[in-house]
C-alpha cells in the first residue's frame, strides 16, 4: 500500500513539473480569429497539463502591449500573439525577450519578423499563395479579361499588403493582361465596411466583372450591397480569402465563386505546439506555414466541413 502511495505521489509530481502555463493574446475576435482562438484552446485539450490563460484586447493596442506585459511579468512558460497590427512587433519581441519568455506571433507577421530571436516565431499561412490562387482563379474564370473592384484589409496588417500585391502580379502576367482593376479601397476586414463601399461604387456607377476582397467578410458585404441594389449576381466573380461558414454558403448558394482556405484552426493548433517546443528550448524555423487551399463550387461539398 505504501508502495502504491508513493508512486501515484510520484505521478502527480511528475505531472505538476511538466504542467506548462501559456499565454493568449488576441487582438479582436472577428469571425477568422474567433476559430483561431477555439483551435488553440481545443487542441491544448488533448496536452495533459497544459493551461491555457486567454484574453482579448477588443481592437485596441495600447491593451495589446498591456495583456503581453501582464504575461511576461507573470512568467508564462510561453505567449503566443495574434498582434493587429505587424508594427507592433519590435516592441512585443523586446518585453518578451526582456522577460525571457518565447514569443509566437500567429497569423500575422511582424515588422521585424527577418530578425526574430531564437526564442521567438511566426505560424501563419504564407500571403503569396493566398492572393496568387484567389486572383488566378478570377482570371481563369473571366478568360483573362474583365474589370476588377479589390476591397482591401487594414493597409498596416501584412496579409492585406501582400495578397493585393499578389492580385497585381497576377493580373501583371501575360494570361491575364486583359484584367483591369477599375477601383481599390480598404474596407477594414470588415461586412459592414466592405457592404458601405460596395453601395459606393454602385451609386457612382462603376462597372465591374469581378469583386476580389482580401477577406471573406468583405466579399459577403459586397453580395450584399449588390442583391440590395437589384443588380444580378450572374456574370459578377466574387472571391474572398479564409473559407469561412458564411462564404462557403455564399458559394452554393451561387452568389460568390471563390474563396481560399486559410485553417484558422490549423493556424491556432501549430501555434500551440510551436509555442511548446520553444518553451522547452527547441530550436524551429522562424517562419512556420499552414498551406492556403483554393474552394470553388467544383470542389466545394469536400470542404463544407471545414468552414469556419
Amino acid at each position: 500500500m505504501k508502495t502504491t502511495s508513493f508512486i501515484l505521489l510520484a505521478a502527480l509530481w511528475a505531472s505538476a513539473a511538466q504542467a506548462e502555463t501559456i499565454g493568449i493574446s488576441i487582438s479582436k475576435l472577428d469571425t477568422f480569429k474567433s476559430v483561431l482562438l477555439q483551435g488553440m484552446l481545443e487542441h491544448s485539450k488533448s496536452i495533459p497539463g497544459l493551461r491555457i490563460v486567454s484574453e482579448t484586447a477588443d481592437g485596441v493596442k495600447e491593451r495589446e502591449i498591456e495583456i503581453l506585459k501582464k504575461f511576461a511579468a507573470d512568467k508564462v512558460d510561453a505567449i503566443i500573439v495574434a498582434p493587429s497590427d505587424g508594427d507592433l512587433g519590435p516592441q512585443m519581441t523586446k518585453i518578451a525577450e526582456d522577460a525571457g519568455v518565447p514569443l509566437v506571433y500567429v497569423n500575422n507577421f511582424p515588422s521585424n519578423q527577418s530578425e526574430l530571436p531564437s526564442t521567438q516565431a511566426l505560424v501563419a499561412s504564407n500571403e503569396k499563395e493566398s492572393g496568387t490562387l484567389q486572383a488566378r482563379e478570377v482570371c481563369r474564370r473571366l478568360n483573362g479579361k474583365g474589370d476588377v473592384v479589390v476591397l482591401m484589409g487594414q493597409l498596416f496588417h501584412a496579409a492585406a499588403r501582400m495578397r493585393t500585391e499578389d492580385i497585381d502580379e497576377v493580373f501583371a502576367s501575360e494570361a491575364c493582361k486583359g484584367m483591369r482593376i477599375v477601383e481599390r479601397q480598404a474596407a477594414y476586414w470588415s461586412t459592414q465596411f466592405g457592404e458601405a463601399q460596395m453601395q459606393e461604387w454602385l451609386r457612382a456607377g462603376i462597372r465591374f466583372d469581378a469583386v476580389i476582397a482580401n477577406n471573406d467578410d468583405m466579399a459577403v458585404g459586397a453580395i450584399k450591397a449588390i442583391k440590395a441594389s437589384g443588380r444580378s449576381l450572374d456574370g459578377i466573380v466574387v472571391a474572398g480569402v479564409d473559407a469561412t461558414k458564411d462564404a462557403l454558403a455564399a458559394i452554393q448558394a451561387g452568389d460568390m465563386k471563390v474563396t481560399v482556405l486559410q485553417s484558422a484552426s490549423g493556424q491556432g493548433a501549430m501555434a500551440v505546439d510551436v509555442a511548446l517546443k520553444l518553451s522547452k528550448g527547441e530550436e524551429l524555423a522562424r517562419e512556420n506555414f499552414v498551406p492556403f487551399e483554393l474552394v470553388t463550387p467544383e470542389n466545394l461539398q469536400s470542404y463544407l466541413p471545414k468552414g469556419q
